[in-house]
């Protein structure tokens, strides 16, 4: 059996669909398209339904991708659930009806029931259920309220003959329900309503937006040092680091094997930074050095989702990103892309314009520096004085603003207007938070580890070969001439293409000056991507577009690092 969840965004679809389905969670897109849903399995008796978490739609008549796929994917299933928001009744129940008439077994989750009780809401079910003419049972999903009786009713869903009505005429319905069923009393403003009015204010939302992103990117660091330094960092150092040795030892101290499994030792150790080895840089990077801050990131991101901070995030973003061809919902993988760009190339699939999904992509890729690429330039640029990252941070974000309007004239396409429902705060349970976080940390992995050992043996084959050398001696007029850099730093621009934080550490040993550390900084951080958001970029994108966001990249890095070379 197939069962669809289904009803309006932000009603607490992904909260059930955990509850239902507990971690058996797959993620796919839908054939043909970017549009992202998950499915997982649920047992009734003695048989395993599958449950898909349709994406969220206010009508039937869609008006986007994500809603053209919701309408199709209806078609599909045996049994809908439809996942209500108990606090808005009269705009939930239009796409009730609408679902009624498709002729399908519908059962009803009447969710954010204990929402109504603090906002006076009075909600008859029985009678519901007697208009409707189908089962309706009264959820919360976050703390699991009603879901067994849920799960038990599920076999009594029904299929009400109703026949097609006008949009008038459903609206009209809706209107007869609703006075019916629902009755209001008098409701005193909580701590959690007056935080809603001030979020949702342009001056006081404002203040709160810088007061959390910055007590976000705060806690991601410290959280993401804290497990570098606690947890990764002794068990490579104290667990892997013997064993290398011993292997090296085994092998000798250089030769083919030794440089493609080991890599080559600095002054006699492991440098897991710089060796480049498959067994040292290639899982120290994914592993020790990117994971910890991707699992803090994610984690601190969770939370802003499931309390219902995001949305308002997106709302008073909404009119800057504008500017720049994007609306609000871009400021999600933007703030992802702080953490690690390829899942926040990934994110942009919930834009809805192909404009809109090359532009926030190319500027990701510009402008948005990762954690692990952030703490190699505040360590290594801070150390000749916090002014210099300041400049390479001003650059990245005037770059991102400028190339922004740029691209926002010149690349066809529309830019359709945000239009986005506003959740109530509510406290996120753990277990949804952490189910969500394993799944994102487990993708991440799956996409990110292939490639950096994919990428680290291309490189140790190129060392091999000299090809290192030659690109030096022909990029040199560029290099040095253009940027005002040495020319061996042409090997830690081409490394950037396999991670950026390892090509800034290879900047350390080259005796840079400020200016010049600024400049290779700047330079890294805005051309060619790492190869793993390469791969990310050609299949989000298609590999028409991916090479026009490398082009504008690549000319973007030299014109920035020029000028920075001449004001500097």
């Amino acid at each position: 059996m197939k069962i669809l969840l289904a009803g309006n965004p932000n009603v607490g679809k992904s909260a059930l669909f955990s509850r239902l389905t507990g971690t058996r969670i797959i993620a796919s897109n839908y054939p043909g398209t970017t549009v992202e849903f998950t499915r997982g399995y649920l047992n009734l008796g003695t048989e395993q339904a599958e449950i898909i978490d349709v994406p969220g739609t206010y009508s039937l008549e869609p008006t986007s991708k994500a809603e053209e796929v919701a309408v199709e994917m209806l078609d599909d299933g045996d049994l809908i659930i439809n996942v209500i928001d108990a606090t808005n009744l009269e705009r939930n129940i239009h796409l009730t009806l609408q679902l009624l008439e498709r002729q399908k077994p519908v059962i009803i989750a009447l969710n954010m029931w204990d929402d109504t009780r603090h906002r006076g809401i009075n909600i008859d079910v029985a009678k519901l259920e007697e208009l409707l003419g189908v089962p309706v049972v009264p959820t919360v999903s976050v703390t699991g309220q009603g879901i067994k009786a849920l799960v038990r009713r599920i076999p009594e869903a029904k299929s009400p003959m109703l026949s097609h009505t006008s949009n008038d005429e459903r609206w009209a319905k809706v209107g007869h329900i609703v006075v019916q069923v629902q009755t209001l009393s008098h409701h005193h403003h909580t701590w959690r309503d007056v935080l809603e009015d001030v979020s949702n204010h342009p001056a006081g939302g404002a203040i709160l937006a810088i007061l959390a992103i910055f007590a976000t990117f705060w806690a991601v660091r410290l959280v993401g040092e804290g497990i570098i330094s606690y947890i990764t960092d002794p068990l490579f150092e104290r667990l892997w680091t013997p064993l290398l040795m011993k292997l090296s030892l085994a092998l000798g101290s250089g030769g083919l094997w030794h440089d493609i499994l080991i890599g080559k030792l600095i002054n006699g150790q492991i440098d897991y930074l710089q060796s480049l080895g498959l067994l040292s840089t290639a899982l120290y990077i994914p592993l020790g050095a990117v994971l910890p801050y991707i699992i803090s990131f994610y984690f601190a991101l969770g939370i802003l989702e499931d309390i219902g901070y995001l949305p308002r995030l997106a709302v008073l973003s909404d009119s800057i990103l504008h500017r720049l061809g994007l609306h609000g919902y871009a400021i999600i993988p933007t703030i992802l892309g702080f953490g690690c760009n390829v899942p926040a190339i990934m994110a942009t699939r919930i834009l809805e314009s192909r404009k809109q999904r090359f532009i926030a992509a190319t500027l990701i890729s510009v402008g948005i520096p990762c954690a692990a690429l952030q703490a190699m330039i505040i360590g290594l640029v801070g150390q000749q004085g916090m002014q210099y990252v300041a400049m390479v941070y001003g650059s990245l974000f005037l770059s991102w603003v400028v190339i922004g309007l740029i691209l926002n004239r010149m690349v066809k396409g529309f830019s359709p207007e945000l239009l986005v429902e506003i959740p109530p705060y509510r406290f996120p349970p753990w277990r949804v938070v952490g189910a969500k976080l394993w799944l994102r940390v487990s993708g991440f992995l799956k996409e990110a580890l292939p490639i950096v050992l994919g990428a680290v043996l291309v490189v140790n084959v190129l060392y091999t070969l000299n090809v290192f050398d030659f690109i030096a001696n022909l990029t040199a007029p560029v290099i040095s001439g253009l940027l005002g850099l040495p020319k061996e730093t042409i090997v830690a621009l081409v490394v950037g293409f396999l991670r950026k934080d390892v090509a800034v550490g290879m900047l350390a040993p080259l005796g840079l000056t400020a200016k010049q550390l600024v400049i290779s900084s700047t330079v890294l951080a805005m051309s060619f991507p790492c190869v793993a958001t390469f791969v990310v970029l050609g299949r989000e994108l298609g590999v028409k577009d991916m090479l026009k966001a490398t082009a504008i990249m690549l000319a973007a890095a030299l014109a920035v690092g020029g000028l920075q070379n001449l004001i500097l």
